[in-house]
């Protein structure tokens, strides 16, 4: 499993995402920060974890209701995204394929700092997916993880352990 987001060079994702492919390998993208993806690139994701915003600004579609989301990441899954994963915050994650929609609910929990939340979230998806839970059980542990993360002030320093996520699970 290969993770790889947008702060390096496109041309980077590009390659890597061309490599995943041609090697089996899954690739997984978060947008961010949000830029347009082509439709070669598009083709290469097996699972993308955009956030709201960069769902409406990859889509080109509204994402105000959860009916909005679905349809703005099946539009994506129409371009060959494999499944997309909505990140919603404090509602969860909407996980959309060609087969399934689920909604997966996030923990309630007061936010201090957002700062790491997706980065936990995408961390914490690929570990689970490595050790090979299902897509719906790595997706609720993301979500409890960056559950956690959003409570605490800065970086590197709000990321949960693995204890601390099945304890509070």
């Amino acid at each position: 499993i290969v993770l790889c987001q947008l702060e390096i060079p496109m041309e980077t994702v590009l390659r890597v995402a061309d490599m995943c492919r041609n090697a089996g390998t899954i690739f997984v993208l978060n947008p961010a920060p949000a830029q347009m993806l082509s439709d070669d690139l598009l083709k290469n994701i097996d699972i993308l974890t955009p956030n709201e915003i960069e769902l409406a600004q990859l889509s080109g579609m509204d994402t105000d209701s959860v009916a909005d989301i679905e349809s703005a990441a099946r539009s994506l899954c129409e371009k060959g995204v494999g499944t997309v994963i909505a990140t919603l915050g404090a509602d969860g994650c909407l996980i959309v394929n060609k087969e399934h929609v689920v909604q997966v609910p996030a923990h309630n929990v007061v936010a201090v700092d957002t700062t790491a939340a997706g980065d936990v979230f995408n961390g914490v998806l690929v570990a689970g997916l490595a050790l090979g839970n299902s897509l719906e059980d790595a997706v609720g542990v993301a979500c409890t993880a960056s559950a956690i993360a959003v409570t605490r002030k800065g970086a590197i320093s709000s990321i949960p352990s693995r204890q601390e996520v099945d304890e509070f699970a």
